[in-house]
């Protein structure tokens, strides 16, 4: 056996001969890991100091319960709406545009298949379908190109307006690169690009593009110092060659009523100088007009743009909401004499940068109903004929203008499908300056992703490609042009076993009907309410 000196010796000598090496074995592995054991200091102290101050505050529970912790919630709030677009929603599921609608318009904008195989997604027995009737007999000879011509008898210059256009967005809202290409594109597609309220920047005017210039109750770029309508200001711009028709804005889809504000802070030299503002002065839109209180007072003012504009087309957008002011103003024109050139509906599914969440959800009519209501309104006082009207809410395909023809169109116009076109991915991050894509932020390194040269292409080829889908779909249902479409052409399910055409759905006025027999009309009620030198409801 070995005694214990004998097992201390051999220890001795293992120890004496592996601590040497074992040493700087430790040595190494501790300079090695020097850096990590410095940056993992680097990132604890601070995630230290973080956590004490959570602990310590007393606005928030969390933070205060679950130091450090509680702010991984906050994390996934900022990343939830990019989670649930790309990872979470099905292809049906997005809003306020799906998945398959945001694709449909890309694709057509990059120029690539817009196909769609093994048969439609939609259930079509679901209560939200609609369907255009076709025809055993296509016309396939129907013209390659519609346009139509905007202007009463009592407009010089009547405009020949295409049917998909560029809907208002101010610049502010949108950056100069995004205005940029959108007018170019539509300068190449020879269709209209809308200023929005914002005023005509010199960015609209840098690429050539006809435009509308919508006045809203700001008057930006025709005002006075104290926000008052400036005539002279009004006709300077309106004689332009660049401005094809003056948009008086009443009210728009996503906040009608409401007004706005751009804080001073947001505008810059360039907006200043767009809106007839000081830089750093805060724009307010009022929620409404001060040239105007009455009907009667609403056309004749239109009927004085018209004469600054020298004869240009004058026309009002709004979003439908009391039916009988819609036939006070049908009063108005019939007892003046005066009439607007065109009318456009703004449905309350229609965007913008900003709103109160109640409005953009409980405040105004649908597109629908609202074409439906006007296209009555107008052709029940006998001036459909004179006045020409628009559809603009959520427009992004041939099929969707389809129908909105079908419910009295003449024409539509887009705005969110062409901010897609120029690159736009529904980040929601419009009200913030922070939009990924440079299209709604006037941060200078956010729009320098956005190439003007590379996206008015896009725009141009959205358009065309749009159109050319509308083409199709009338030549499939037999007619030579979409203004043959009728609502007896469009249908929807009312449940799982019922479906009816939109003309039995809904009543539609023949021509003359509320000067002959309002009483006998659905609006019977409006129509008697309605007054031509006030908006207020007869009692």
């Amino acid at each position: 056996m070995i005694n214990s000196d004998t097992e201390r010796r051999i220890a001795n000598g293992l120890f004496y001969r592996y601590s040497i090496p074992l040493g700087l074995f430790v040595v190494t592995v501790l300079f090695a890991l020097l850096p990590v054991l410095r940056w993992g200091l680097v990132l604890l102290v601070p995630a230290l100091l973080v956590a004490l101050w959570d602990f310590f505050q007393t606005s928030h529970t969390l933070r205060r319960n679950y130091p450090l912790l509680a702010r991984v919630r906050w994390i996934m709030e900022d990343l939830r709406p990019f989670a649930r677009a790309y990872v979470v929603e099905g292809d049906l599921e997005g809003r306020p545009f799906n998945h398959d609608e945001r694709g449909l318009v890309y694709a057509r904008a990059k120029g690539q298949l817009d196909v769609h195989p093994f048969g439609t997604e939609l259930d079509v027995y679901s209560e939200v379908y609609q369907w255009l009737a076709h025809s055993i007999v296509p016309k396939p000879d129907a013209p390659a190109e519609w346009r139509t011509t905007v202007g009463s008898n009592q407009c010089d210059k009547p405009y020949s307006a295409a049917l998909l256009n560029i809907s208002a967005m101010s610049f502010g809202s949108l950056s100069a690169n995004a205005i940029r290409a959108l007018n170019k594109g539509a300068a190449a597609g020879n269709f209209y690009h809308d200023t929005g309220e914002g005023g005509l920047s010199k960015h609209h005017r840098s690429e050539g593009g006809d435009l509308v210039w919508e006045i809203g109750s700001g008057y930006f770029g025709c005002r006075n110092r104290d926000g008052s309508f400036d005539p002279g200001k009004f006709a300077e711009t309106a004689s332009l060659d660049q401005v094809k028709m003056v948009e008086i804005k009443l009210s728009q889809g996503a906040k009608p009523g409401h007004g706005g504000v751009l804080p001073g802070s947001k505008v810059t030299r360039e907006i200043a100088e767009a809106r007839g503002v000081e830089v750093g002065e805060e724009c307010v839109s009022p929620p409404g007009h001060a040239t105007f209180s009455t009907p009667v007072e609403l056309v004749e003012w239109a009927a004085k743009l018209r004469d600054l504009s020298g004869g240009k087309p004058i026309g009002a957008k709004l979003c439908v909401g009391k039916p009988h002011e819609v036939f006070a103003v049908m009063k108005a024109m019939l007892e003046t004499g005066i009439r607007l050139d065109y009318i456009v509906v703004d449905g309350a599914e229609g965007g913008t940068g900003a709103a109160p969440v109640e409005f953009s959800n409980r405040v105004g009519m649908p597109l629908r109903e609202g074409l439906i209501l006007m296209r009555n309104a107008l052709v029940g006082t006998g001036l459909k004929d004179e006045i020409k009207l628009a559809g603009a809410g959520k427009v992004h395909s041939g099929a969707g203008m389809a129908m909105n023809m079908g419910l009295g169109a003449d024409w539509c116009n887009a705005g969110r499908a062409f901010m897609f076109a120029l690159g736009c991915v529904q980040s929601m991050q419009c009200h913030t300056d922070r939009c990924p894509t440079g299209v709604a932020t006037q941060d200078p390194a956010r729009q320098r992703g956005l190439v003007v040269e590379d996206k008015w292409e896009r725009v141009a080829r959205f358009q065309r490609q749009t159109l050319a889908t509308l083409r199709e779909m009338v030549i499939a249902m037999g007619y030579d042009n979409p203004w043959q479409i009728n609502p007896a052409s469009i249908s929807e399910r009312l449940d799982p076993a019922r479906s009816a055409p939109m003309d039995v759905i809904h009543g539609f006025l023949d021509k003359g009907a509320l000067l002959q027999a309002p009483d006998d009309t659905q609006y019977a009620r409006y129509w008697h309410a309605a007054q031509a030198h006030t908006f207020d409801a007869a009692a």
